[in-house]
């Protein structure tokens, strides 16, 4: 009886975890189909343009994307939440925001792509890219779950067009503690926790 019994709790658990697995990737791909139609729409209309009510991201959905930070660099939120987090992982919520605005706002300007994952990857991976932590070198997984899950959370509310553009249309950036020489070509829109933000002073974005 209690082999039976045994046999039956294990059967249970599997059971349990099949459904589970099942239940997250449901989520996983529903917050990547939104974040396409986000992402499509942004690029049409521009960084302000707002999903309809049926097309917002939850917070169980963004939590089932890429949970672990190991995953491939393939969909909108997990580009955009790894961007996030390698440029941001030690600011607050503001420092991680306008990381995300500057990505957003590079989506339908000429001389960037029209893809989040295409923003991200713009460039070479061998160290002439735009995002610092894609071509240095170094393995692109998350390191701390937290603050992981915290960049996705901010990601989520930038989708949803929850959170404004803390950077007044910026498409540049960078930390505060090096002085790039375009930086003087552009316009400084914005100080945000570690970094200083451009964008070209005719407003044409290239």
């Amino acid at each position: 009886m209690g082999n039976i019994l045994a046999g039956a709790l294990v059967l249970a658990f599997l059971f349990l975890g099949q459904a589970s697995a099942a239940d997250r990737d449901e989520k996983a791909k529903a917050a990547e189909n939104k974040a396409e139609v986000i992402e499509e729409k942004v690029s049409a209309e521009g960084p302000a343009a707002s999903p309809a009510p049926g097309e917002t991201i939850t917070r169980a959905e963004v939590r089932a994307v890429d949970p672990a930070g190991k995953e491939p660099l393939d969909d909108a939120i997990t580009c955009l939440a790894r961007s996030v987090y390698w440029e941001a992982k030690g600011e607050d919520d503001a420092g991680m925001q306008a990381i995300a605005n500057v990505v957003m706002n590079r989506l339908g300007h000429e001389g960037f792509p029209d893809t989040i994952c295409g923003v991200v990857k713009q460039g070479r991976e061998d160290g002439a890219c735009q995002f610092s932590w894609w071509c240095d070198g170094r393995p692109d997984q998350v390191q701390e779950a937290g603050r992981y899950a915290r960049a996705k959370e901010i990601v989520r509310r930038v989708l949803n067009g929850e959170l404004g553009d803390r950077t007044h249309g910026a498409t540049y950036f960078h930390h505060r503690g090096v002085k790039p020489a375009w930086a003087k070509e552009y316009k400084r829109t914005a100080t945000v926790g570690d970094h200083l933000f451009y964008k070209h002073r005719d407003g044409k974005e290239k």
